[in-house]
C-alpha cells in the first residue's frame, strides 16, 4: 500500500470489485445460468429480502482450505455462502444464502463455519435466523470434513430452537443430509419447479425401490406442501416466496423472551353481524372456517401456515386490535373438520411454535372426533392426537376457545378445553357438547328399548331428541363452569379483544423439570 489515502482506497475498491465477481463463482456467464433456471443469485435473493442498505457482510474473503481432487486448482472467495445480517421492517436479522454457481453451493468446512458464526451470533444477541439453501450437498472432495460441517449447523439448529425463530427457504436443490437442518427450523419455504427436497434422490430410489420418480414428484414444493407436511408454504416464484418470508417476519417476535410487534390500532364498533348467518342450521351441513376467522380477525391480517396440509384443520397468525395472535380451527369443509394423525401433529407443531415465542393462542372449535378406521389405528393416531392434545397442556401463553357447533368425545378435551389448561371457554348457542352425536348415544343407551318398541324408527328418533335437548347444547357444560359463556356470534371478536387484553399479563410455570418426553 501507498501512503496516498486516494490510492489506496482506488486499490480496496478494485480487490472489492474482483472479489464480488470471484463470490459469483466467474460472473455474468453464471449469473445468466442462474435466471435461465428462473432462479436469482444469492446476493440478489438478500436484495430483496433485507430492508436496502442495512445489510452487513461477513466472511467476504474466506476460502476453502482443501487441497484434493483438484480443490487447489480453483478457489472463490466467500466460499459458496453469503453471510452476515441487516433489518427486515427495521428488525435485526442473520441470514445466509447459498450460492449455487461456486462448486454447487456445497458445503464445506469453511462454508459451514460462517453459518454456525451467523448461528451463535444470532443466539447471542436474541435475533432470528433465516437460511436461503440452494446446495448440492456435501462437497464431496472434503470427505468427512464437510459431514462433521453439517453436523456443527444441527447441533446449533437444536440449541437455538425455541430461543429464536428460524427460517428455511428452499430456493434449489436440498438432499441427503442437507435436509435435516431445514428441517428443525420453525418454518419451511419451497419454490415450486426450481426447488426439491429429499433424502434420497429419483436416481437411489430407481435402483433400490424400482420407483420411476421425477425429482419434482418425488420432493418438489407441491409434494410437501400437500402429502408430506414437510414445507409449510409453497410458492410460485422466488421473489413471492422472499415476500411471505416477510410477511411471516411480521408477525413473530425477535425471540423467546420478546413479544411480537404490535400495529396501532383504534377500537371501533366490534360487532360484526356476519358471523350469525355462518354456521348452518343443518348440523351435518359445512362451512368453512376461514369465514369465522376472517369475520374475527383485523380484516385481511390472516396468514394461513400449512394451507395445502391437513386441510381439515386451519392454523396461521392474525392480528386482533393489532396484536398477533396464532390461529387453530377445525375446518368442517374438509372430512367434517375430524381430527386425524397429519392434523394433529400439523396443529401440535404449530401451537409449540406459538408457546414458544409468546404468542397468544385462539382455537376455534367444530370437531365430531377422531377419523376412525384401520389406516389411522394402524399409523398411529394414539400418539398422533396426544401431540395435540400435550401441545396444547404444556403452552403456558394466553389461550382462549369459542366452540361454534360440534365438540364431541376425546377431541372435545384435546381441542383446548378448560381441563387442560385453557384460560377462557366460550360456546356459541349453536355448540353441541357430547360424549357424541345424539343419534349414536341414543343408539347405545336406549338399545333395548328401541329394539322392543312397537316402531323402532320412531322411538330412535324419541330418544335422539331427548338425548339433543339434554346434551348436545353448551348450557349443560356452562352449568358445569366448563364454559365461560355463551355468547351470539356477533359478539365474539369483542369478547376475544376484550379477553386477550386481560390474559396479556399472564404468569403460568412448568413444574421444574428437564423437559418433558412429548410423545414423538
Amino acid at each position: 500500500m501507498s501512503n496516498d489515502p486516494g490510492a489506496n482506497r482506488e486499490k480496496f475498491n478494485e480487490l472489492v470489485r474482483k472479489n464480488e465477481e470471484a463470490m459469483l463463482g466467474g460472473g455474468a456467464k453464471r449469473i445468466e445460468q442462474q435466471h435461465a433456471k428462473g432462479k436469482l443469485t444469492a446476493r440478489e435473493r438478500l436484495q430483496l429480502l433485507l430492508d436496502e442498505g442495512s445489510f452487513e457482510e461477513m466472511g467476504k474473503f474466506v476460502m476453502h482450505r482443501s487441497r484434493d481432487f483438484g480443490l487447489d486448482k480453483e478457489h472463490y472467495l466467500g466460499d459458496g455462502v453469503v453471510t452476515g445480517y441487516g433489518t427486515i421492517h427495521g428488525r435485526l436479522v442473520y441470514v445466509f444464502s447459498q450460492d449455487f454457481t461456486v462448486f454447487g453451493g456445497s458445503l464445506s468446512e469453511t462454508h459451514a463455519e460462517k453459518i454456525v458464526k451467523i448461528m451463535d451470533l444470532a443466539m447471542k444477541n436474541g435475533a432470528p435466523v433465516i437460511g436461503l439453501n440452494d446446495s448440492g450437498g456435501a462437497r464431496i472432495q472434503e470427505g468427512v470434513v464437510s459431514l462433521g460441517g453439517y453436523a456443527d449447523i444441527f447441533y446449533r439448529n437444536v440449541l437455538s430452537s425455541g430461543v429464536v425463530p428460524q427460517i428455511s427457504a428452499i430456493m434449489g436443490p436440498c438432499a441427503g443430509g442437507a435436509v435435516y437442518s431445514p428441517a428443525m427450523t420453525d418454518f419451511i419455504f419451497m419454490v415450486e419447479n426450481t426447488s426439491f427436497m429429499f433424502v434420497t434422490g429419483p436416481n437411489v430410489v430407481k435402483t433400490v425401490t424400482h420407483e420411476n420418480v421425477t425429482a419434482e414428484e418425488l420432493g418438489g414444493a407441491s409434494t410437501h406442501s400437500t402429502k408430506s407436511g414437510v414445507t409449510h408454504f409453497a410458492c410460485a416464484n422466488e421473489a413471492e416466496c422472499i415476500n411471505q418470508i416477510k410477511t411471516l417476519f411480521s408477525y413473530i417476535p425477535q425471540n423467546c423472551e420478546e413479544e411480537a410487534p404490535r400495529l396501532p390500532y383504534t377500537a371501533g364498533v366490534e360487532k360484526r353481524p356476519a358471523l350469525n348467518s355462518i354456521v348452518p342450521e343443518n348440523p351435518n351441513q359445512p362451512y368453512d372456517m376461514r369465514d369465522v376467522i376472517n369475520g374475527i380477525v383485523d380484516e385481511g391480517t390472516f396468514f394461513e401456515v400449512h394451507k395445502n396440509f391437513a386441510e381439515n384443520i386451519v392454523v396461521g397468525f392474525a392480528r386482533l386490535a393489532g396484536r398477533s395472535i396464532g390461529i387453530v380451527g377445525n375446518q368442517p369443509a374438509a372430512l367434517a373438520g375430524v381430527l386425524d394423525i397429519d392434523s394433529s401433529v400439523k396443529g401440535a407443531r404449530f401451537v409449540r411454535f406459538c408457546d414458544s415465542f409468546n404468542i397468544p393462542l385462539l382455537v376455534l372449535e367444530d370437531v365430531p372426533g377422531f377419523l376412525p378406521g384401520t389406516d389411522q389405528e394402524w399409523n398411529g393416531i394414539i400418539v398422533n392426537g396426544a401431540k395435540l392434545l400435550y401441545a396444547f397442556s404444556e403452552a403456558t401463553v394466553p389461550r382462549v376457545t369459542v366452540i361454534t357447533r360440534k365438540a364431541y368425545g376425546g377431541a372435545y378435551d384435546v381441542m383446548n378445553s378448560k381441563h387442560i389448561g385453557a384460560d377462557l371457554n366460550y360456546a356459541w348457542p349453536t355448540a353441541e357438547i357430547a360424549v357424541m352425536g345424539a343419534k349414536g348415544a341414543a343408539e347405545i343407551i336406549f338399545r333395548k328399548e328401541i329394539s322392543e318398541a312397537s316402531d323402532p324408527e320412531a322411538k330412535l328418533n324419541e330418544k335422539v331428541d331427548d338425548y339433543t335437548k339434554k346434551f348436545a347444547n353448551p348450557y349443560r357444560a356452562a352449568h358445569r363452569g366448563y364454559i365461560d359463556e355463551v355468547i351470539f356470534p356477533d359478539q365474539t371478536r369483542e369478547k376475544l379483544i376484550r379477553a386477550f387484553h386481560m390474559l396479556e399479563n399472564k404468569v403460568a410455570a412448568l413444574p421444574k423439570k428437564k423437559h418433558g418426553n412429548i410423545p414423538l
